[in-house]
């Protein structure tokens, strides 16, 4: 498991912030349990573990900034 600063990825910020919300939207309108919380753990449970841990363990560039400028 990875411990400290994630490598910065350009490429994925910028499709993290421009894929959202109305692909969002039709999955909600297909499912009603998409996007509710815990519903990682249900649907793969050693995944959203390995995630929790990860996100816990490991910090970004934007993480930095939040906390010099808070």
């Amino acid at each position: 498991m990875k411990v400290g600063m994630r490598q910065p990825s350009l490429k994925r910020s910028l499709k993290a912030r421009t894929t959202g919300k109305w692909k969002r939207q039709a999955k909600r309108a297909i499912n009603p349990l998409y996007g509710k919380k815990g519903m990682g753990f249900i649907k793969n449970p050693k995944e959203s573990v390995n995630n929790a841990v990860y996100h816990r363990t490991t910090f970004g560039i934007g993480d930095i900034f939040k906390k010099l400028f808070k």
